[in-house]
């Protein structure tokens, strides 16, 4: 199995095996994180360029992109910093591949309990986020509205309203 790389980037690179064109990371896994509070589900908004629209997603980010750390430890660190909320605990409960067919990117989900708000959120300083906290029963007509008002939604929040807010199921 040959690995050719047409193009190497600080985060992503072009790569082609067997015929097969698909971009890789350079960190190996994202962070996304379903956290409830009460029954809210704590979503983000925020400008993405590839798009060039602002996307409500799950909190999210990427494995490694600040210096080496765990999975977990990256989901503590992406929720505080996108959300301004902390967990008292974060496990993992499914990996999966975002777009199989175009790149090797695992998406890895992860359920966070007890969290407590410990300051603003927003993002870092390359990142203008707003905090959105939805209940389980107005999601699909606040998201359809964010659609509406032209705004792509992120799949994976469908993915997290399946989980319900721990103690639904």
């Amino acid at each position: 199995m040959q690995i050719t790389t047409h193009y190497k980037g600080r985060y992503l690179s072009l790569v082609e095996r067997d015929g097969w064109e698909y971009a890789t990371r350079t960190n190996p896994v994202v962070a996304v994180l379903v956290a409830w509070v009460a029954d809210r589900l704590l979503l983000v908004e925020q400008f993405r360029k590839p798009v060039e629209s602002p996307v409500i997603e799950l909190p999210a980010g990427l494995v490694g992109d600040q210096g080496e750390e765990s999975v977990i430890e990256a989901g503590h660190r992406e929720l505080v910093e996108e959300t301004g909320y902390a967990a008292g605990c974060l496990r993992e409960v499914l990996r999966c591949p975002t777009s199989a067919g175009m790149s090797d990117e695992t998406a890895v989900f992860l359920a966070a309990t007890g969290l407590q708000q410990v300051g603003p959120g927003g993002g870092d300083a390359s990142e203008e986020i707003t905090v959105h906290a939805v209940t389980r029963d107005e999601a699909d007509a606040w998201l359809r509205a964010q659609q509406d008002r032209g705004k792509a939604v992120d799949p994976k929040i469908f993915t997290a309203l399946y989980w319900g807010p721990p103690g639904a199921k």
